[in-house]
């Protein structure tokens, strides 16, 4: 079988890769039946040469390959019909941008496994980029609280060359004292807690952090049974609201009332109660005057957040009482910061974690007759239909 790591041609250009040079050559020992080549990328974090010095065949063609292996959209008019491929198509919760892209692989009779179908039976996410959006975004937010109130001036991500690095920024600054609420248990969450570790924040019990004030920065971190309540007054448990949440109601507002700078790396679900709605800003005892917004769900659970950013300008304002964008710093302002692509600012790192996921859980299905089901679970397409367990997505291809 032979594997083909493709260009990235979605603009804005991104620079990760789902293998890197070394990842790709533990990939080929310990697959010595498949063969690995790169199309050729002038964008990528890893160049060429670097391919090519470990014996890989970089190539401007990759139409004789059966599995193309990428990290964003491919193109419509790039796609190669009858192959199987690997990508985020941003197409299983029926994003209308996507429609097209989706109907186009359908014609082409396309394979399509999305990295984000790539789940364990309990359906929760084997590969992704979860930790490298917590660990940007929370930096982010530390750059967007240093630069408002003039405290400290942290260089961009990614000017920077690796983790290490952005560390290294880190350990020059020093954090005033403020309360932060990290929201989430997930990978997004734990990157964005390696983050407030490093910079030695106390992590403080809920019950401590809504009722005390510190002489030090704290950060206290809650899940959904934290900031949700059940409607009826009785105690909600975790299955259930994830089964159905329609029953519960946000419970985030003690939090905001104690919160300098809030963190959001949760996931949200359809039907799940907002966290703070635009009312709730207007309170006058309402707190968060800064947000990082990793999930960025636009004009979503979060109110703040109006617009995705981007990484060239990552910061704007929202006035509660107009309800409308201001400039980061205006006074009384909520400084948010909501880029939607922020793994991009640490092309390397990401990159080789995500490889390391990769070749652990999908290569193997290949050459073990999919003995763990992830390869039917990821498939969205197959033979120019939807599987069965896409078949929802069926009026969405149909444009209804």
């Amino acid at each position: 079988m032979k594997f083909a790591i493709i260009k990235e041609r979605k603009n804005p250009p991104d620079r990760r890769v789902v293998f890197s040079p070394k990842k790709l050559a533990e990939a080929r020992a310990q697959f010595p039946q498949a063969e690995f080549v790169v199309e050729s990328s002038d964008i990528r974090v890893f160049p060429d040469a670097a391919y090519e010095a470990l014996g890989f065949q970089v190539t401007d063609n990759v139409s004789d390959c059966d599995v193309m292996i990428g990290v964003k959209e491919v193109p419509i008019e790039n796609l190669i019909p009858n192959k199987k491929y690997f990508y985020f198509s941003h197409t299983i919760k029926k994003q209308p941008y996507n429609r097209k892209l989706l109907q186009a692989m359908l014609k082409k009779n396309i394979d399509m496994y999305d990295h984000e179908t790539i789940v364990k039976k309990s359906g929760a996410r084997l590969i992704g980029f979860g930790r490298y959006a917590g660990l940007v975004g929370a930096y982010n937010g530390f750059r967007a609280l240093g630069l408002r109130e003039g405290l400290f001036d942290l260089p961009k991500v990614e000017t920077l060359a690796d983790l290490n690095e952005v560390k290294a920024e880190l350990d020059k600054i020093t954090i005033p004292n403020i309360k932060i609420l990290l929201s989430g248990t997930g990978k997004v969450a734990l990157g964005a807690k390696e983050i407030l570790d490093h910079l030695q924040i106390k992590e403080v019990s809920d019950a401590l952090y809504l009722t005390s004030e510190f002489s030090e920065p704290v950060y206290c971190r809650v899940d959904v049974m934290e900031y949700n309540k059940r409607k009826d007054g009785k105690v909600g448990e975790k299955w259930e609201f994830y089964k159905d949440p329609t029953g519960y109601e946000s419970n985030f507002m003690p939090y905001a009332k104690q919160t300098d700078f809030f963190i959001a790396g949760h996931f949200y679900g359809n039907n799940a109660p907002y966290l703070f709605t635009r009312d709730d800003a207007k309170h006058p005892e309402f707190r968060i005057n800064l947000v990082a917004d990793i999930s960025c769900d636009v004009d979503g659970p979060v109110a703040s957040t109006l617009r995705a950013s981007t990484i060239a300008d990552p910061f704007y304002g929202y006035d509660a009482k107009t309800e409308k964008e201001v400039a980061y710093d205006a006074k009384g302002a909520i400084t948010v910061m909501a880029v939607d692509n922020l793994p991009c600012e640490l092309p390397k790192d990401a990159s080789e974690g995500f490889g390391e996921m990769f070749l652990e859980h999908v290569i193997p299905a290949f050459f073990n007759n999919d003995e763990r089901g992830i390869l039917k679970r990821a498939k969205i397409t197959n033979k120019g239909k939807l599987t069965e367990r896409f078949a929802y997505l069926q009026d969405y291809v149909d444009g209804k």
